[in-house]
């Protein structure tokens, strides 16, 4: 029988290609895992499409990709074109092939759930919350969006209503919990949770990586608290951003296009690097503006995109149509 033979030096010599294979695969790995993570953390510029309810879904997308924007929100709430409800199976596989060919990244999911609200309420919340958990898979199984939501009750009810706040949310966190979707509250002029000190305390009460928050100085701005101090406060509860503009005050207001108003934008941007911030900056035309006669879509979003694209994304602008 032959046996093959190879010298001490033959081995060594195989030995040590196979070795430097072997480090030049591990170290393309851990190369493209570093570019993987570095993508991860980057600032996506995005626009949410409450801003853009007349538009067609890929008509609003297409437009979204041509001006520059890199992420996206859809709007889940009962009634606009992406409630859970409305959209069949095979519209949600189109739906989810049409983001994907717009590049956009989508980033989350609008939703409006108040928390304290009577037991059949209660439950219908829960439905949608669940509904909506559903979507966010259908739409980006490989990355589900997050649900963004606002809480409901009044600026003068924070301490009487703060306990069954946490307790429903409570609730809620079971259910994105089970699905593994990330939810983002947000703290709203006039609601029951308006503060960023108490919106910190309310994830905290709750106690769930699945729940954090969505941070929209705008609504804090109206109340006269300091930019970088609320972003510091909330930062590292954070994974999601709302930006617009305002004037007045809470009570007597107007929100404006960010950009229209005196929020210091590339201070913000210095924060938000900084500190590391991983996630989208969002948008978001109110609907004190997009419910106007008259309201132009399109040159809403050109008008967020030439003002913030400076700050947080590229400076690019492209016709939009």
């Amino acid at each position: 029988m032959n046996m093959l033979k190879i010298s001490r030096r033959q081995f060594v010599q195989s030995l040590a290609a196979t070795s430097i294979t072997t480090s030049q695969f591990c170290n393309r790995a851990i190369n493209a895992a570093e570019r993987k993570d570095k993508n991860k953390r980057k600032i996506r510029l995005g626009f949410s499409l409450y801003g853009m309810r007349k538009l067609k879904t890929n008509e609003a997308l297409r437009t979204c990709a041509s001006i520059g924007y890199k992420s996206v929100e859809l709007v889940a709430t009962a009634g606009w074109p992406c409630d859970p409800k409305l959209l069949t199976a095979i519209e949600r596989r189109d739906l989810s092939k049409q983001i994907e060919d717009s590049g956009l990244h989508l980033s989350s999911l609008m939703e409006n759930l108040h928390v304290v609200v009577d037991a059949n309420k209660r439950k219908q919340n829960l439905d949608r919350l669940k509904a909506a958990c559903d979507l966010a898979h259908d739409l980006a199984p490989q990355d589900p969006p997050l649900i963004e939501t606002v809480l409901g009750g009044r600026a003068s009810q924070w301490e009487s209503l703060k306990s069954q706040l946490a307790s429903g949310l409570g609730e809620w966190a079971k259910v994105v919990e089970q699905q593994k979707v990330m939810l983002a509250i947000k703290a709203h002029v006039g609601g029951a949770l308006h503060r960023p000190n108490d919106a910190v305390w309310l994830v905290k009460e709750v106690g769930s990586d699945w729940v954090k928050l969505n941070y929209d100085f705008s609504h804090f701005q109206l109340y006269d608290f300091d930019l970088e101090k609320s972003l510091n406060t909330m930062l590292d509860h954070t994974v999601f951003i709302h930006a617009k503009d305002t004037k007045g005050k809470a009570g007597n207001f107007q929100f404006l296009l960010p950009g229209e108003g005196n929020i210091d934008y590339r201070k913000y941007s210095n924060i938000l690097h900084q500190r590391n911030y991983s996630g989208s900056v969002m948008v978001e035309v109110s609907g004190q503006i997009h419910g106007r006669p008259g309201y132009d879509p399109i040159t809403a979003a050109k008008t967020g995109y030439q003002n913030l694209a400076r700050y947080f994304g590229s400076a690019s602008l492209n016709s939009g149509r």
